[in-house]
Formats: structure tokens, sequence, C-alpha cells
């Protein structure tokens, strides 16, 4: 943003969060320049009648509104009641530190939206302007910090519709909106070319380990039928073995805890919400369970964690022994590895792999939440080549996903970069930090 200049003459704007502004802008609440919740769903409407519905968890600060769910609106949830029209801005007002706020799209103009949104719609301000005053940052954190209650946090729509926004003259508005509009788009077509990039280094990582865990490395070994349809053909000295075999015992659910704020003298308790993305244990929000408790369900070094149900199901999480002792929750199972039979990490690598995925897909039940139960873990098939063999597929399976990886965390970075950017830019913008006019 090196290449914008500062306006000419700034004054107070009054507003800790705000600062200095251009001294030709105003400075107006939000009721002054934007309606609140003009509309909502009739009481007439049919039970029959089906609806999209927008909630809380399908809009994302920066990404929008990411899904809409189709529903009949007798299935739909009492606070399906909120209207919008293209141009609109929903703000979250419960649970405010997600930072549900977004601009209504076209694509998204015929839904319903949850009474967790206050809906915004322009008034005495240009429509782009007030979408980009709305997603400025510090009026996020304004919105965040004016809400009241520590576990379910929230913000009157009538607090929210009190705070203030910079204001600039009409067509200045018009002007920074179009800025905004030109470099926010560019900025998120960068973004959309790094996610995909990140997604064809996934499937190349995937296809690597998926080769490695059922073909091996050797291409002329001579192959045999494994007698699983999802796994395929096999080199002819593998076994194909249940994992209840190679375990030194039955597969154990977890504790049906709550767990406690963390202790570092207790056993950490591991949740399936504590596993990131790359099969780490996120430091944040961690949770411990008394040690009384704790006892039966103590994970040791190499032990794997399976996810059981919900969204996550399939997911798993190998204990590499860390400093600290774990034990785990009961949405979780443990499998203890026979050390001799197979090796823990060479196991973990055929969890990642496209076949495993495919029985976890086949394998779960029916119910309204996804399932997988400990019978279908152990009934997994899994290809076992010898010891030795397993020692020199892990080695080249390191070394070769340990440099996707680090592309991976390398591009995803860049991708956060850019997003700071884009921020930065539309809170420097609609302040007036910045004179973007001339851009335009």
């Amino acid at each position: 943003m090196s290449y914008y200049k500062p306006y000419l003459t700034y004054e107070d704007s009054g507003v800790e969060w705000i600062g200095l502004v251009p001294a030709h802008w105003d400075l107006k609440p939000i009721c002054q320049i934007a309606s609140v919740n003009d509309n909502v769903l009739p009481e007439s409407i049919a039970g029959d009648v089906s609806i999209r519905y927008v909630d809380i968890s399908s809009v994302g600060y920066m990404d929008g509104i990411k899904q809409a769910t189709e529903i009949k609106f007798s299935d739909a949830p009492s606070r399906a009641r909120r209207k919008a029209v293209s141009g609109d801005v929903i703000v979250s007002t419960v649970r405010t530190y997600l930072k549900a706020v977004a601009a209504v799209t076209d694509e998204y103009a015929d839904c319903v939206f949850s009474t967790g949104f206050a809906v915004l719609r322009a008034r005495k301000l240009d429509q782009s302007f007030l979408k980009w005053a709305i997603l400025s940052e510090l009026l996020v954190q304004a919105i965040e910090a004016h809400s009241e209650g520590l576990s379910y946090p929230a913000i009157n729509a009538s607090t929210l519709a009190k705070l203030k926004v910079a204001v600039p003259p009409p067509e200045e508005q018009s002007l920074i909106a179009k800025v905004l509009d030109q470099e926010t788009a560019r900025i998120d077509t960068l973004i959309a070319k790094k996610t995909r990039f990140i997604e064809l280094l996934k499937e190349k990582r995937q296809a690597v380990i998926t080769k490695a865990v059922t073909k091996g490395l050797d291409d002329s070994v001579k192959m045999k039928d494994s007698g699983v349809e999802w796994l395929g053909s096999v080199p002819y000295h593998w076994k194909v073995v249940p994992l209840k075999h190679l375990l030194e015992g039955a597969l154990q659910y977890g504790a049906t805890e709550s767990g406690e704020t963390f202790i570092e003298e207790w056993p950490r308790y591991i949740r399936i919400t504590d596993i990131d993305s790359h099969g780490r244990l996120r430091s944040e929000g961690a949770k411990s369970l008394a040690p009384s408790i704790a006892e039966p369900y103590l994970i040791k070094k190499w032990d794997i964690l399976f996810a059981r149900s919900g969204a996550t199901v399939g997911k798993s999480f190998v204990y590499e022994g860390e400093d600290y002792k774990a034990c785990f929750a009961g949405y979780m199972i443990r499998a203890s590895v026979n050390p001799s039979l197979i090796c823990s990490e060479y196991l973990y690598f055929y969890l990642q792999s496209h076949s495993y995925w495919e029985y976890i897909v086949g394998s779960q039940s029916q119910a309204t939440i996804q399932n997988v139960s400990a019978e279908k873990y152990g009934a997994l098939f899994v290809p076992l080549p010898p010891i030795e063999e397993q020692s020199n597929l892990l080695t080249f399976l390191k070394k070769t996903t340990s440099r996707v990886d680090e592309l991976i965390s390398r591009t995803e970075r860049s991708i956060e970069l850019l997003k700071e950017k884009r921020s930065a830019l539309i809170t420097a913008a609609v302040t007036g930090k910045i004179d973007v006019r001339e851009a335009a």
C-alpha cells in the first residue's frame, strides 16, 4: 500500500478505534446510513415450502457466504426468518468472535438468513461502500468489543446500529468502492490460484502415498489380487490383514467427559477438534482430565486415534510420545499397534491413502450423523509388507511428503499474507488512512 498517499489534512474522529480521518469526511452511526433488519419471512409461509437457509457457520470473514442449505421450512430452525437482497450486508450478532460478516451476492439473494444476523441495507450511502466499511477489520473488532457474554458473546442490533463509521462525500464513496472492488478482485484471483495449487499438491501427496502403501516402490514386482475390491492388487509377497489382528489389544472408545481447563500436571485431554489438518495437536483450547478419570484412557507412544463420528469421521492422529501424558475423548477410538507386525508410522501413512478413505466412505452408517464404529475400524484391511520393507517405504514417504508439506506450508503462508494485505487495504481505504482516488 506504499504507493497510496495519505490525504492532505486530518482531524480526530473522536472514536478511539477509528483515529484520524480526512478533514472533509463525516462520522455517522450505522443507523443513519443504513436500515437494519428490513425484511422477515411472512408468518403465513407454508411448511412444505423449500427454502435455502444460511446460518452463522456458513459465513466466513473475507470468505463471504460459503453455502446455503436447502430445506423445507417446516424442518428449518425457528431462527430462519431474516430476508435480504443483493448488496445487503449481513453481520453476525451472536458468537461475534466468529466474525461472520459478508455481503449478500446475487447467488444468495433468495436465501433465508438466521436471526443471528443483522441485515444492513444502504440508505444514504453508496451500497458498495457500505459493504467495504462494514468489512473493515477495525469495525469487526469493535463489534466484538461491544459484545456481551463470555461463552456466547452477542451484540444487540441496536448497539450495532450505534457504532460509527467514517463517511466520505458521495462521489468519493463510489471511487473508493471501485478501487476496492478492483484491488480485492485481483488479490482474490491470486488466492484462488494458490488455493488450487495446494489442492493439486495434496492430490499428488495422496497419490504418492497410495501407490507406496498398496503397490510398493518396485514396479517390476509380481502382483496378486488382494481379494478386497477397494484395494485391488498388492505385491505377491505382501499380506492383507484386518487392522484388529495388528493390534496389541481391542480397539477402545475414549472417555465421555467434557474435560477441564488445561492443567500442566494433569493428562492432556485429546479431542478430535484438537487435531489440525496436518495431523498435529493444536496448542490453543487445550483441555485436561483429572488423573483418576484419565487413567483407563492414557495413551502410549505410537498409539493411533481415530475419529468415529461427525464431519471428521476417519480422521486419525498418531501419538509420538510428547513430553506429557495424554488421554482421549469419547468420539475417538484408540488403536495400540503391535510393533512386531507393523510400524505405527507406516500405518499412519496408510490412513492417509485414497484406499483407506474409500473404505471409510463405504463404512459410514446411514444415521443422521456419520459414524464408523470400532468394529468397522477393526475390519479395515491393511496391506502388510515385511517389517524391513515397511521401514524402507517409511523412509521414502517421509522424505517425499516432507518436501510437499513444506511447499504447502509456504503457499498457505503466502495466502495468509495476501489476506492480511486485503484486510489492511480495506481498512485503510474506508477510514481514510490512504487516498485511493487517483487509482480509480
